[in-house]
């Protein structure tokens, strides 16, 4: 991006305060700010490690439990408030109502399982980390919808990066939970409160909607965050195999989240690279006469062809948005447009594609979240020991990061050199996910490990795929409101997967061995089950429940096969060769480094003599 920005004037090297500038206002501070939030963005995947902190504290029993996990995904998921007040609002603004939610919330759970407060009623603390997951939604809208949207023709690549962030930062937190507090669950929730809304708090002002000027290699710096991040995930793989064989001191730990902050905070590196390279051409331009160049006026003959092509076309999109703006919504909403082109909300509401798509996410997501959910009740009944169910969490983690990198990038590059198709993708990824969990099913020795990594590599995986099917399927003009939408499966496929299945299934199996063993169950006690059987019926039901929407997202993409094999990036193209035009037909003098415009309502710079405002022109007439 080339930013406006002081030059020291009089031909000389431009002072450090513009270079300042242009770090802090470039589009790469953004992109940092939104991985930082993204690598805090995730506690809800953590919830496993503090779950039975909460069960023992208040004397929850596992339906009631799972209840609690609903709420949490509920929130976590159900980010329409969170569109639509992004439809509205700055990035700003809704970064700090997340980081407000995210305080609040788990900060009063963390008062109730300390018992600083009197024992709250099970809706409280439902009502508690719904707000506290909530704010996640807010996150996720503020900063990487954002970043959809300043970065739209490399979409898949920036949703599998930041995603793949939010997966590794179940893995991240608890290394620094371990140096914060050593091995206490009742703090673990006090830092998932706050730190993630400092984060927040810290780039609300970096966040934002910009007038993003592309760099022809851009996709390259995407892959330096890639390489960095895969670092990250490998040194923290290596550290929870070390954690695993030995026992870590407090010193260790404090040792390794060292490490992780420096890894976490090494693509600043990047920014201040790629910002450099920026700045050095922009003064370069400002202060070398060398680049001006006379530009002509094309002849007037060749003006009005020109304007006689491009004019109609202006004024004629004009009346078809006010025809369409002085239309009810609701007698359009079943009257979409062309796939790819920009559906108003209730028209991809009311979507058959939307609802194939929202009916596999119920399936495939539901079944990933209600393993990732139940994971330490689902190793304790196994009789896995209970460092080894701190390393099937942290496996979930790095190997969800993996997925979504992978899905992303992956599915970027097949999209882009064979036209495959990523509700195809889609589609193969749920098929997967049904070996971890009949491998949980079957309590296949050691099998948990290898579950642990299948079903964080599918549930990861997932996310950026089903985000980018809506934003190519659907426009990006409602992207925000569309994307929380896109969540909502989630949480309905954990509560009937997870509550009314594993969670009933499980209390049931409990009560059963009680009763074998002549227990009676007191008031306020939790039910615990032990065996096989515990999970067993659940994850074949869950398996056959993945396995049709694996049929269902089929069905997607064989009804958008025409459309994948299709140019679904033209338009960008287009856009780009008209913005030429258009600063061709200026004058504009200025060699700057090549860019292109985004996607988002703003106009950039492109080409080799670009118009953005920095510099002197030069035309004859």
């Amino acid at each position: 991006m080339v930013v406006a920005g002081p030059g020291s004037g009089g031909g000389g090297m431009p002072n450090m305060k513009s270079f300042a500038i242009q770090i802090l206002t470039g589009p790469w501070l953004m992109v940092f700010g939104s991985l930082l939030i993204m690598s805090a963005a995730g506690a809800t995947y953590m919830f496993s490690l503090y779950s039975t902190e909460i069960k023992h504290s208040l004397g929850y029993d596992q339906t009631t439990l799972n209840l609690l996990s609903f709420f949490k995904d509920l929130g976590s998921n159900v980010g329409v408030i969170a569109g639509l007040v992004a439809e509205v609002t700055p990035p700003w603004f809704v970064l700090s109502v997340g980081a407000v939610l995210n305080f609040f919330g788990y900060f009063m759970m963390w008062l109730a399982v300390t018992k600083r407060i009197a024992k709250p009623q099970v809706w409280h603390m439902c009502l508690y980390i719904c707000i506290g997951a909530n704010s996640q939604s807010f996150a996720n809208t503020g900063s990487l919808v954002t970043c959809v949207k300043n970065f739209p023709e490399i979409r898949g690549v920036v949703l599998g990066i930041l995603k793949g962030y939010v997966g590794l930062s179940g893995a991240i937190i608890t290394q620094l939970y371990h140096a914060f507090y050593g091995d206490d669950p009742q703090s673990l929730i006090l830092l998932i409160g706050w730190l993630p809304a400092v984060i927040s708090l810290c780039f609300v002002r970096t966040i934002r909607l910009m007038k993003v000027a592309h760099q022809a290699n851009e996709h390259k710096i995407f892959y330096k965050f890639l390489y960095i991040s895969l670092g990250l995930a490998s040194f923290l793989m290596v550290i929870i195999i070390l954690e695993k064989k030995f026992m870590f001191t407090r010193p260790e730990y404090r040792g390794s989240a060292a490490m992780v902050v420096f890894l976490l905070f090494l693509p600043l590196g990047v920014v201040i690279t790629e910002e450099y390279k920026l700045w050095v051409a922009k003064n370069k331009a400002l202060n070398d006469p060398s680049p001006l160049k006379i530009v002509t006026e094309k002849p007037s003959s060749e003006v009005p062809l020109e304007s006689s092509t491009e004019v109609p076309s202006s004024s004629s999109t004009a009346k078809n948005d006010d025809d369409q703006a002085n239309v009810s919504c609701w007698k359009t909403a079943f009257k979409p447009p062309n796939r790819g082109d920009d559906y108003t909300i209730l028209q991809a509401l009311f979507s058959l594609d939307m609802f194939i798509l929202f009916l596999a996410t119920i399936c495939g997501v539901g079944g990933t979240l209600t393993a990732i959910d139940n994971l330490g009740q689902i190793g304790t009944s196994l009789g896995y020991p209970t460092r080894s169910i701190s390393t099937f969490v942290s496996l979930v983690s790095i190997w969800n990061y993996l997925g979504r990198v992978t899905a992303g990038f992956v599915s970027e590059i097949f999209l882009t050199k064979y036209k495959f198709p990523r509700p195809l993708m889609l589609t193969l990824i749920m098929l997967f996910s049904c070996v971890g969990h009949l491998l949980i099913a079957f309590n296949v020795p050691s099998g948990l490990y290898v579950a642990s990594v299948i079903i964080g590599f599918c549930f990861g995986a997932q996310w950026p795929l089903l985000f980018a099917i809506i934003s190519e399927i659907f426009g990006l003009k409602y992207y925000s409101t569309l994307y929380n939408f896109g969540s909502v499966a989630s949480p309905i496929g954990s509560y009937i997967l997870n509550v009314k299945v594993a969670g009933n299934l499980y209390d049931k199996e409990a009560k059963k061995q009680m009763a074998a063993l002549g227990i009676p169950r007191k008031d306020g006690e939790d039910l615990n089950c032990n065996g096989v059987e515990c999970f067993k019926l659940s994850f074949i039901i869950i398996t056959a429940a993945t396995l049709f929407g694996t049929v269902v997202s089929f069905l997607l993409a064989l009804r958008t096969r025409k459309f994948y094999k299709s140019d679904i990036y033209k338009k960008f193209r287009e856009e780009v060769k008209a913005a030429e035009m258009e600063m061709a037909a200026g004058g504009d003098a200025i060699g700057l480094p090549e860019v292109k415009p985004a996607r988002n309502g703003a106009s950039h710079s492109e080409g080799k003599a670009t118009g953005n405002g920095i510099g002197p022109e030069a035309k004859s007439g």
